[in-house]
């Protein structure tokens, strides 16, 4: 009797596991209410890199792109060129956004302090940047459960440096992997595009 007792109990909560992995990402998003009940990528409060709280909301009207960055990575060279984008652009209303993320390899160890003295001392990041998160798993942060799951260019963050285009109203309109540079002709052009 005690061995039925126990399988049972083992299949209840094998059940439990499979029901728990075939859950959509959609339901995972459901359970998350910041996250499912935002229109745009720009219905969020994240705090800043200095710790204050930093409303998207504030950027509606600008373009934005937003970059999981890291200051260990083969692609954080990446820092100057968004630099130079956000220096060509920004009078005309483009705002890059970077995220940092110790999601791949470790690669992001530092605290925010560490992380915005490196980016100001190596690469003269004068861009907005936010507190580390976490951009993919469990503890993924809602922004970008909302940018991978409900966005129009859905999907897992592949690595450091993934770039989202955002347009003025808050919509992705645009994704590039983190090997296209963000002086790409495909990334300017669609920049300019937004822009106009």
């Amino acid at each position: 009797m005690e061995r039925v007792r126990t399988l049972s109990a083992l299949a209840a909560a094998l059940l439990i596991v499979g029901l728990c992995s075939a859950c959509s990402d959609d339901d995972r998003l459901s359970s998350d209410p910041i996250s499912a009940a935002a229109t745009s990528a720009l219905d969020f409060t994240m705090t800043g890199i200095d710790g204050q709280p930093f409303a998207l909301t504030a950027l509606k009207g600008k373009v934005v792109m937003i970059v999981n960055v890291a200051s260990q990575c083969h692609f954080t060279p990446q820092y100057a060129a968004l630099e130079q984008l956000y220096q060509r652009y920004s009078a005309r209303g483009l705002v890059i956004l970077g995220v940092p993320a110790n999601n791949f390899f470790h690669q992001e160890p530092g605290t925010d302090l560490e992380i915005q003295r490196f980016c100001s001392s190596t690469y003269h990041v004068t861009f907005p940047m936010l507190a580390k998160v976490s951009v993919k798993g469990d503890d993924m942060c809602p922004l970008y459960r909302y940018l991978t799951i409900r966005s129009s260019k859905p999907g897992a963050i592949s690595w450091n440096f993934n770039k989202f285009l955002i347009d003025r109203s808050g919509q992705v309109i645009d994704r590039f992997g983190s090997s296209t540079d963000p002086d790409d002709a495909r990334v300017i052009a669609q920049i300019e595009k937004a822009l106009e």
